[in-house]
């Protein structure tokens, strides 16, 4: 029997992991599902454990299976980005750009600069993920990642996209003329609020304030709770309650006067949209070129 290659196997665990699915694997390995099975039960032998429960529906990591995802993706894509960053050794940008992209930057982000960015770069593909949720950037595969910059793990290189932006109260006008406007954070007991429940945690969004140099978190009260920003402020400027977001997630219902903000001088602080990515990706031209073509948007978005 030949000598057991170390890495035989380990493209198609990491490829199920990411899909969780053995034929999305195989599509994106360009082999078949029985090859990819087959991979990857040579692999868990090899190892004498399981690395995926599997059932007629779904796949899902075991135990075993996360413990060897957690070690061998960051290697992963290290290795893969070397062997881009060799590939490109001429400059030219080529190549899949990989993006994890907060649904707020896809019309302020996303939308004007790919027109421009693909007549500028016809030969770079673009793989665009459009999620909320970003703690599988490494596992994933992702070049960079569009995030509000509290959210960005701080080892990530990060690029600002916005102008700061503080985060508040908001209401409809008619809400405010039935109901008053809270004048402090604790007025809101006496509120009707929207309470969004955060996609992939389950968890509902805590309202935050600052308040005599104190931060303060207020679990929100009310007859609704939705788990979609965009449905949030639309029921917002119907009226029917009080939500709690950020004067740039809110600036186009704001400039339709549909929503106005309070408790601004309550906010915990200024934040902004920012394109992140490793240290070992920033040198890839494909990532440089989308960075100025960021690097020019930025100019009108902050006028």
């Amino acid at each position: 029997m030949g000598r057991q290659d170390t890495f035989d196997g380990l493209s198609e665990f990491l490829a199920i992991a990411r899909r969780q699915s053995v034929r999305k694997a195989a599509l994106d390995l360009e082999v078949t599902p029985g090859a990819v099975s087959q991979a990857l039960q040579k692999l868990e032998r090899r190892l004498g454990a399981p690395l995926f429960h599997r059932t007629t529906r779904r796949i899902s990591l075991t135990e075993a299976g996360e413990t060897l995802l957690a070690k061998i993706a960051p290697a992963a894509q290290l290795i893969e980005t070397s062997l881009e960053e060799t590939l490109q050794s001429s400059n030219e940008p080529s190549g899949t750009l990989k993006l994890v992209v907060e649904r707020l930057a896809l019309p302020h982000v996303i939308e004007p600069i790919l027109p421009v960015f693909r007549e500028a770069w016809p030969n770079v593909k673009i793989d665009i993920t459009v999620s909320n949720k970003h703690d599988d950037f490494i596992a994933g595969g992702y070049d960079a990642g569009i995030l509000i910059g509290s959210y960005i793990a701080k080892e990530m290189i990060a690029v600002k996209l916005s102008p700061p932006f503080k985060w508040a109260v908001f209401g409809s006008p008619d809400y405010f003329r039935k109901n008053g406007r809270p004048q402090v954070p604790s007025d809101l007991a006496r509120h009707q609020c929207i309470r969004y429940r955060r996609p992939g945690k389950g968890d509902i969004y805590r309202w935050e304030f600052l308040e005599d140099g104190q931060t303060v978190s207020i679990e929100p009260s009310g007859a609704l709770t939705v788990n979609d920003g965009k449905l949030m402020q639309n029921l917002a400027s119907q009226g029917l309650g009080l939500i709690y977001s950020s004067t740039f997630h809110a600036s186009g219902k704001i400039a339709e006067c549909q929503l106005e903000p309070v408790l601004l001088d309550y906010s915990p602080g200024s934040d902004g949209l920012f394109l992140y990515f490793t240290k070992t990706a920033q040198n890839l031209p494909k990532l440089r070129a989308f960075i100025d073509a960021c690097s020019q948007l930025r100019r009108p978005l902050a006028a």
